[in-house]
């Protein structure tokens, strides 16, 4: 079984169905409104475990009730949480507005975050038992490169999916083994010792060290969201569990071709095929 460690937001996420986005002060009436837990770690934890690993996930929210919530819709999902609640802040909360097409518009009020003893305070040793740490930027940069370090220290490979895009520090971006970003991302990465691999949508992901395109299963997207956090969270489960990285990518692809095809996230996060009878298996 694969062991994943996942560091992230984890927030309030609130999806409007609009008939199409916002011109300039235009007032937009949404058609449908729902609710849920998100942020990118979140959701890469998440769909880590119903690939049938087993995750561990650091985050931070606001306050003490909104902890205990978190902390029981992970154990829903069998992943293990450590998540602290910040009594001074509010947790974060995302908008996210979906068109008639699919895509998506996303507006992130950051709340409570997390800090560098937080990673020191528990969580280390998890990095030290996976074989994966999964980051994205949706932490503060310290926060990233203190749990870089330990990993590193403890021969633990990182996944790094560099959203939203900023400059990454030097001494973070040597001790990454993937890179995750889509096309607008790529570029703040720049040249990196690491492999990076590029989610192109619907065509499927580029790998940089060979230029080979791996091509997406067609799918009718209906809502885009967490595509890019299934992707990476199903490749590092599939490398974990030794397939090679052209592999990985190609179930990587499948898994967010799927996800795009139902509504909001937590309900598209896939859970693993059998492979026999492609019928949906238990994640664990």
């Amino acid at each position: 079984m694969a062991r994943i460690a996942v560091i992230g937001l984890v927030g309030r996420s609130m999806f409007f169905d609009v008939p199409h986005f916002h011109s300039g002060g235009e007032t937009v009436h949404a058609t449908g409104f729902h609710e849920e837990w998100g942020g990118k770690g979140l959701n890469q934890a998440v769909a880590a475990s119903r690939q049938g690993a087993r995750v561990a996930f650091l985050g931070k929210v606001g306050g003490a009730s909104d902890a205990r919530a978190a902390c029981a819709f992970c154990e829903g999902e069998g992943v293990a949480p450590y998540i602290s609640g910040a009594e001074a802040l509010p947790t974060a909360c995302a908008a996210i507005l979906t068109d008639g097409t699919g895509e998506t518009r996303v507006t992130v009020a950051r709340g409570a975050e997390l800090c560098e003893t937080d990673v020191d305070a528990g969580f280390s040793g998890e990095i030290a038992a996976a074989d994966f740490l999964l980051l994205n930027n949706e932490v503060p940069e310290v926060v990233n490169v203190r749990a870089s370090e330990i990993a590193a220290s403890c021969g633990v490979r990182i996944v790094f999916n560099p959203a939203p895009a900023r400059p990454i520090p030097r001494e973070l971006a040597s001790r990454v083994f993937v890179f995750t970003p889509n096309e607008s991302e790529e570029p703040a990465i720049g040249d990196v010792p690491g492999e990076v691999v590029t989610t192109l949508g619907a065509l499927g992901c580029r790998i940089r060290s060979t230029g080979e395109t791996i091509p997406a299963p067609p799918a009718k997207a209906v809502d885009t969201t967490g595509a890019g956090d299934t992707f990476t969270a199903v490749l590092a489960v599939r490398i974990a569990e030794g397939f090679s990285l052209a592999e990985a990518c190609r179930e990587a692809n499948a898994a967010a071709a799927r996800s795009v095809t139902v509504r909001y996230v937590v309900p598209s996060l896939p859970r693993r095929l059998c492979r026999k009878n492609i019928e949906e298996c238990p994640a664990r």
